[in-house]
């Protein structure tokens, strides 16, 4: 740990200086108090790790969420160039487009209190969720195609949102690239079965309300005004994601090898970009993307089904708009400007997510003026926050921004701390109503389990990566 100790920057900023194989510096985001909680696991070295991989450009990068993963850390940022780069499933994570979207609505908090018990059960009762547990969908061979390579169009088609929340999702709702021949049976197995489910872990729908306001031009622009109800999705590909990325590490590992790749660890088996094992996995890895943006898409629909039942009103008439829809376990090509000149890269994000600044032309047109919607989820008991990415973050992180609040807990070491403690109650007398098919996933999910998310929003503000827009409190979470 000592040769990959961080050193600080400045108030924000850690340094690792290269050392041995290392081809760039790490840098970490985190506050002076953060870095302590840091370094207590072994993501610095992950972020050194990274750092030796061929090609890499700029900084080996961790938000101040970080803690450690499979290969790279969670929170990990690394971006490569195609001449002489590599594409690492590592560097994307299990939980392909594992990712985050935000609801508003027209209903006041003011109008539900009283009804909190009944609407978290209600919301409780349409949304598939748990380990392993699949949805109503059931797709055939030509209809999981549909899915892979159309994604949220796809659900679209079935009746299942509105042609104006194409608009607010990440890529579209589509990812380019996506082949259904390099997909295993065993993956499609997995897929065919859970498409329109939350799943277990970390996942969760959160009803909530807007508690502040920091900008209110961009909230405005965004739909969100102070008291209102809001409702958050955060699930990703499931099952057919993780066999996906399970499938490509063994053959990256062999990859590795064959291409004469000099791996520091061997989680993060890579090929080189224009190679056939990298066109492989992107391919694979596009099916899981755009099979987790028609899974959010899906369970949207049920969300607005399930509200407009409960109130007996027209889901516009609640609102229920979708204001935007974000991706945080991925690999993109994009092009940004390096020591001044515009360079096509192959941009990985784990457990971080993109946060374009003001102008950007990837941005969507309504939001085009103030930079790209960054959702940042909290835990069950404290809050969430909307943001909007800054030319800063373009500059110096590849347009990256944090994901979330990051887990400080183990899930053993959360499952002892709630030991013999009434976590149901209490949340309840923190005003959450949680709903789970199980204790267990709480007593992982307590909130101590995670940093304080504003702590987390506070470091990459004061970095200069986003913009405070808005601070949301839970008002009820279903989990799985």
């Amino acid at each position: 740990m000592s040769r990959n100790k961080p050193k600080q920057v400045d108030k924000f900023r850690w340094r690792i200086e290269p050392t041995g194989g290392m081809r760039v510096p790490g840098l970490i985001y985190a506050s002076e108090r953060m870095i302590r909680d840091v370094l207590k696991d072994d993501s610095p070295r992950q972020v050194a790790n990274v750092a030796h991989l061929p090609g890499i450009v700029g900084n080996s990068m961790a938000m101040p969420d970080v803690h450690l993963g499979y290969g790279f850390p969670i929170g990990g940022v690394a971006a490569f160039d195609p001449d002489g780069g590599v594409l690492s499933p590592g560097g994307v994570g299990y939980d392909i487009n594992c990712g985050v979207r935000l609801l508003s609505t027209h209903v006041p908090r003011g109008e539900i209190l009283h009804d909190l018990e009944d609407l978290s059960k209600a919301l409780y009762d349409a949304i598939p969720a748990g380990l392993g547990r699949g949805s109503r969908l059931r797709l055939d061979d030509r209809e999981l195609d549909g899915v892979l390579t159309r994604g949220a169009a796809w659900t679209l088609d079935r009746g299942l949102g509105r042609p104006e929340d194409l608009d607010h999702i990440e890529e579209g709702g589509r990812m380019q690239g996506a082949d259904p021949s390099a997909v295993s049976d065993r993956a499609r197995d997995r897929g065919r079965p859970q498409l329109g489910s939350l799943g277990s872990g970390n996942h969760f729908c959160e009803l909530g309300y807007v508690e502040r306001v920091f900008d209110r031009e961009a909230a405005g622009l965004m739909g969100l005004h102070r008291g209102q109800l809001t409702v958050m999705l955060h699930t990703g590909s499931r099952g057919f994601g993780y066999q996906v990325c399970q499938e490509s590490i063994r053959t990256m590992l062999r990859a590795s090898a064959d291409h004469g790749i000099t791996l520091p660890d061997r989680q993060l088996c890579a090929a080189p970009l224009g190679s056939g094992e990298a066109a492989d996995y992107f391919a694979a890895m596009a099916c899981a993307v755009n099979y987790a943006f028609a899974n959010r898409q899906a369970l949207t629909a049920d969300v607005r089904a399930a509200m407009a039942d409960f109130f007996g009103e027209d889901d516009r008439e609640l609102g229920l708009d979708l204001v935007y829809d974000v991706c945080h376990n991925i690999a993109k090509w994009e092009t940004h400007r390096v020591d001044g000149e515009e360079r096509r890269l192959c941009v990985h994000r784990k457990g971080a997510t993109r946060a374009f600044g003001p102008g950007h032309p990837q941005v969507p047109e309504r939001f085009r003026g103030i930079g790209q919607p960054v959702l940042v989820p909290g835990d069950m008991g404290r809050c969430s926050y909307v943001l909007v990415g800054t030319k800063r973050a373009e500059e110096e992180t590849f347009g990256s921004c944090c994901h979330g609040a990051g887990r400080r807990l183990s899930r053993t070491a959360a499952r002892k701390a709630s030991r013999k403690r009434k976590l149901f109650d209490e949340l309840r007398k923190e005003g959450v109503w949680v709903r789970a098919p199980s204790a267990k996933t709480v007593a992982e999910e307590i909130p101590e389990a995670y940093k304080d998310v504003s702590d987390v929003v506070d470091v990459v503000c004061g970095a200069g990566l986003a913009r405070k827009v808005a601070r949301l409190k839970p008002l009820a979470v279903v989990k799985g």
